[in-house]
């Protein structure tokens, strides 16, 4: 990863933080939720440049204290009264201008497996088609909430396809990696997560893409108009 172009870097470290204050403007400016994501990056961020996560030999993999615990405090909100309080009180409107975010990581992927940091596979050549819901986002903003010309059904249409793409890229990208599990990729597997600052990406950036989905489709399903 030494060789990598800075430019990478520094694009994919600026769509993690403005994913971030999308997010912060979607829970309605919540200093709280802002100070837990911020110290997350920073964590994840010194672990990953202690080398830790480059060991890809052991059972579990050393990722998973990058990958589960998002998922296990998203869980936690939605089994939660206080949790599901908070989200209720999000911005769905917000939430869907955040999946414009999935455009540039998706570039982002494609330049690292130019410099072969991820398989082909990973990226838009391959079997991730994750850009579509980045490209469709601004649209569906727009004519869903601004010109109300898209039904609640169509809404929550998008947001099961768009869930279906994510879980598509991240089934691959986790068969992908490095560990003794691997099933595809193994002439260029995937080691750009094992790096900081791309460790954001499923540690941060796909629990907040993903959890934006799921509040969104709770939000849908609970309005009865």
């Amino acid at each position: 990863m030494e060789n990598l172009p800075t430019y990478i870097s520094v694009i994919f470290g600026l769509t993690t933080i403005l994913t971030v204050i999308l997010f912060y403007k979607a829970s309605n400016n919540s200093k709280t939720t802002l100070i837990i994501l911020l110290t997350w990056l920073a964590i994840q961020m010194g672990i990953a440049l202690s080398g830790f996560y480059t060991v890809t030999n052991s059972i579990p993999p050393r990722l998973v204290i990058a990958i589960l615990p998002p998922f296990v405090f998203i869980i936690g909100l939605f089994v939660s009264s206080k949790g599901r309080q908070f989200i209720d009180g999000l911005n769905i409107k917000a939430l869907t201008i955040l999946h414009m975010v999935r455009i540039p990581v998706e570039l982002v992927l494609f330049w690292l497996f130019i410099n072969k940091a991820i398989p082909e596979l990973m990226t838009f050549e391959g079997r991730n088609f994750d850009i579509l819901s980045g490209l469709s986002a601004p649209f569906i903003f727009y004519f869903g909430f601004i010109k109300k010309k898209i039904d609640k059904k169509l809404l929550l249409l998008w947001n099961f396809i768009c869930l279906g793409l994510l879980f598509n890229i991240v089934i691959n990208a986790i068969l992908s990696a490095p560990f003794p599990f691997q099933q595809f990729a193994f002439e260029q597997p995937n080691i750009a997560v094992l790096y900081f600052p791309f460790v954001w990406l499923p540690c941060c950036v796909v629990p907040l893409v993903l959890f934006s989905h799921l509040v969104t489709i709770k939000q849908l399903l609970n309005n009865k108009n």
